[in-house]
């Protein structure tokens, strides 16, 4: 396992949830690499997929993946608990779900259309580019936006 010479099964690359994957790294820290799994999500997979975290993500065996791609497809199943995952209570389901790459990008936009609909505060805000989350924003955040006044020469 812990041998200096690679096997053939190595995968120096693997491609999981349509996302690349460092084969390098360890599977824990691997598996981060994926919108919406972080470090201690991606913990809690591996021990309910009983895989050895010590190994290296490109070690791993192709039925050893897809035990972890079922457990993060389908957290409930596996007594991951509601607190822990990243879309708790959906608005328009009402159910409970971890989800991940594209998943994320196309429900925080459908979110955001939603509250700019209905004319919410935070909805305008991030319309109009501004710190939604009541940070003052008087003399904080200024790069990247148009400051000041033009002098006149």
């Amino acid at each position: 396992m812990g041998s200096l010479i690679q096997g053939m099964e190595f995968q120096h690359i693997l491609r999981l949830l349509n996302t690349n994957v460092d084969g390098k790294q360890k599977i824990m820290y691997a598996l981060t690499a994926i919108k919406g799994i972080g470090r201690r999500f991606s913990n809690i997979v591996c021990k309910k997929a009983e895989v050895d975290m010590r190994k290296r993500a490109g070690e791993c065996s192709a039925e050893e993946l897809e035990r972890l791609m079922t457990i993060v497809a389908n957290p409930r199943q596996y007594k991951i608990p509601d607190w822990f995952l990243n879309r708790q209570k959906d608005y328009k389901t009402g159910r409970f779900a971890q989800l991940t790459s594209s998943g994320i990008d196309t429900s925080i936009r459908d979110d955001l259309e939603r509250l700019k609909k209905i004319r919410n505060h935070r909805g305008l805000r991030s319309y109009w580019g501004l710190r939604v989350r009541g940070q003052h924003t008087k003399t904080t955040g200024r790069r990247g936006r148009t400051q000041g006044v033009a002098k006149k020469k």
